[in-house]
C-alpha cells in the first residue's frame, strides 16, 4: 500500500502489532509504518485497500434505516448549518465551534468517558501534533481549531484496549472509516467506541507545509513552538486563512494564505498521495461530522460557521433538544446545501477521481465508488486534475531537494512558477490565464474551485 502511494498513516495497521512495530516520519515529512509488519487481516484494515469494505457498506450496517439518502453525503438523519451560541466555543474553534461543542457535550452528559482527538504536542519532539485520550473538558480544549498536520491513531488505540470505557474518536474521513474496518475484527474496541465524530476533509498535509510557513516567515522550523494555521478575526471573511507561528523564545510571525507560494489549498502542495484516491468528503461513517459553510453569507462570516451532518439518532436528539434550549444556532438544510458547501471538493472527488482513476498506474490499484473515465471533460478541466497531482507529487521532492541543500529558495522558486501556473489554467489569473483564455473557446472561463478542498 506504501509503495502504490495508498498509504495515509492512519496507524490503524499498527495498533494491531501489539507494541512491535510503530509509525515514524519519511523523508517526505509524512507517516508510514516504520517496519515491514503486516498484522492479520491487513487487508481488511486499511482504508485504501481494494479488499475493504466501502463507505456505502460501513454505513448501510450503521445507519440502514437513516430517515435521508443521498449519494454525495450518504445516509443522515438531519443536517444544519450555523454555530455554538453557548461559552466560547466558537471563539476558540477554526469554524462554529460545533465539532468542540459535541465532544465536550458527550462528556458532560456522560455518554462517554473519553474522547480521542488532536492536540498540540507538549513536548520538545519532532512532531507538532498528535491523537490525545481526554477525560475532562479542560482536555478537550486543547483540540479545539483545524490541524493540517500528519498524526495517526495506534498510541490512543491502544490506550482504549487496554482501559475500559466508552469512547468518542474524533477524525477525518478516512480515519473514522479505519477504526470502523478495525472494529469489525476487535469486539473490545467495537464494544468501547461508542461515537465517531467526523471533519469534512479537503486532503491531509504532511509536516514540510509547516517548515515552509517558517521559511516564508524569515524563520527556522528548530524555532518554532506552535502553529495555528487559521487565525481567526472575526473582522474578516472566514475564508481569508492566516498562518501563525509561534516561536520559541515568544515571539510570534504572521502571514495571510495568499501571501504564501503553497497557499492555495486547491493546488494540492504537500498532499498525501492516498488523498487522490479517496471519495468521502464529509465522513460518510461517522455518527455526526462537521466542516465549513463555504457558501454565503457564511463564508463572509468571520466569526466561523459549521454545516453539520448527523448521522445517529441519538446525537440527533441531543442537537434537537440544544437547539431547543438556544446553546445551539443552527438551521436545518437539505442536502443539496451541504454538496454547495463542499462543491469543489465534491469536484475533485467525483468527477476529478474518475479521471485520475483513468491513468495508467503500477501496484495496487483502487476501487472506488466512482467508475474510471477518460472522457467527458473539457480539456482545461483535464488540465486542471492533472496539475493537481503533478503539484502534490513533486511539492515532496522539491521541498526535500531544497532541505537537503539548505536552499529554501530553490523550493519556494519552483513553488512560485507552478502557483501561478495552476492559478492562471485554473482561475484565468495573469498572463497564462489570458494565454489559456485566448486559446480555449471562446467564453470558456477559468473554474471557481477557490477555497479550502478546491
Amino acid at each position: 500500500m506504501a509503495k502504490s502511494g495508498l498509504c495515509i498513516g492512519c496507524g490503524t495497521c499498527m495498533a494491531q502489532s501489539g507494541g512491535s512495530a510503530a509509525m515514524s516520519l519519511d523523508r517526505y515529512g509524512q507517516l508510514k509504518p516504520a517496519a515491514a509488519h503486516r498484522p492479520d487481516g491487513f487487508a481488511e484494515l486499511c482504508p485504501f485497500s481494494p479488499h475493504a469494505r466501502s463507505e456505502d457498506q460501513i454505513a448501510e450496517a450503521r445507519f440502514g434505516s437513516a430517515q435521508f439518502y443521498d449519494p454525495r453525503i450518504g445516509r443522515f438523519e438531519a443536517a444544519y448549518v450555523g454555530h455554538v451560541s453557548e461559552g466560547s466555543f466558537r471563539a476558540d474553534g477554526s469554524s462554529g465551534g460545533m465539532a468542540s461543542w459535541t465532544a465536550a457535550e458527550l462528556l458532560k452528559r456522560n455518554l462517554v468517558d473519553a474522547v480521542a482527538h488532536v492536540v498540540p504536542c507538549s513536548g520538545a519532539g519532532e512532531r507538532l501534533f498528535q491523537y490525545q485520550v481526554s477525560r475532562t473538558a479542560d482536555d478537550l480544549r486543547k483540540g479545539a481549531k483545524s490541524r493540517y498536520y500528519p498524526v495517526e491513531l495506534s498510541r490512543v488505540i491502544a490506550e482504549m484496549k487496554r482501559q475500559p470505557g466508552r469512547y468518542a474518536v474524533v477524525g477525518i474521513p478516512c480515519f473514522i472509516k479505519a477504526i470502523h474496518l478495525l472494529c469489525l475484527n476487535d469486539p473490545v474496541l467495537e464494544e468501547r467506541l461508542a461515537f465517531t465524530l467526523g471533519l469534512f476533509c479537503g486532503h491531509m498535509k504532511s509536516t514540510r507545509f509547516v517548515e515552509s510557513f517558517a521559511w516564508q516567515m524569515d524563520t527556522e522550523m528548530n524555532a518554532v513552538a506552535g502553529v495555528d494555521y487559521r487565525l481567526k478575526d472575526t473582522a474578516r471573511p472566514a475564508n481569508w486563512y492566516t498562518a501563525h507561528l509561534r516561536l520559541k523564545d515568544g515571539s510570534t510571525r504572521s502571514k495571510d494564505w495568499w501571501h504564501l507560494v503553497d497557499g492555495d489549498w486547491g493546488a494540492g502542495f504537500f498532499q498525501n498521495s492516498a488523498c487522490n484516491f479517496c471519495d468521502d468528503v464529509v465522513a460518510e461513517t461517522a455518527d455526526i461530522s462537521f466542516g465549513d459553510a463555504w457558501v454565503e453569507p457564511y463564508s463572509s462570516d468571520g466569526r466561523g460557521t459549521n454545516v453539520v451532518v448527523v448521522r445517529s439518532p441519538l446525537l440527533q436528539a441531543l442537537v434537537a433538544d440544544a437547539i431547543e434550549e438556544g446553546r445551539l444556532e443552527l438551521s436545518a438544510v437539505d442536502s443539496a446545501f451541504v454538496v454547495e458547501t463542499q462543491a469543489a471538493g465534491f469536484r475533485q472527488r467525483r468527477e476529478g477521481l474518475a479521471f485520475r482513476l483513468a491513468w495508467p498506474r503500477s501496484g495496487i490499484k483502487p476501487r472506488k465508488r466512482v467508475a474510471p473515465k477518460w472522457s467527458g471533460l473539457p480539456a482545461r478541466r483535464m488540465l486542471v486534475y492533472w496539475l493537481r497531482s503533478a503539484i502534490s507529487a513533486n511539492s515532496h521532492r522539491v521541498f526535500w531537494l531544497a532541505r537537503a541543500l539548505n536552499m529554501p529558495a530553490a523550493y519556494l522558486r519552483w513553488a512560485s512558477a507552478m502557483l501561478a501556473l495552476y492559478q492562471g489554467v485554473t482561475y484565468s489569473r495573469g498572463s497564462i490565464g489570458r494565454l489559456v483564455d485566448a486559446i480555449a473557446r471562446p467564453g470558456r472561463k477559468g473554474s471557481k474551485d477557490d477555497g479550502a478542498g478546491a
